[in-house]
């Protein structure tokens, strides 16, 4: 069976952590920074986590080696 490629989009975007998570960036926070308040500008800075619920597809489907 050949090696499985890994998605380069989702290898930019995601981080896998020591426990197996995968950590990755949050949205909204490009443009339009002016309408939205210095607190929930300050909260987007922050990495989190992918949610448990989509987590083994993104693993299995985008990096197979995660």
């Amino acid at each position: 069976m050949p090696k499985l490629k890994t998605k380069k989009a989702a290898a930019k975007r995601f981080r896998v952590t020591a426990s197996g998570q995968l950590k990755r960036n949050k949205s909204n926070t490009q443009h339009i920074l002016g309408k939205k308040s210095r607190k929930r500008k300050r909260n987007l800075r922050h990495a989190t986590l992918v949610d448990k619920t989509v987590l083994n597809s993104v693993k299995k489907k985008l990096l197979p080696y995660a």
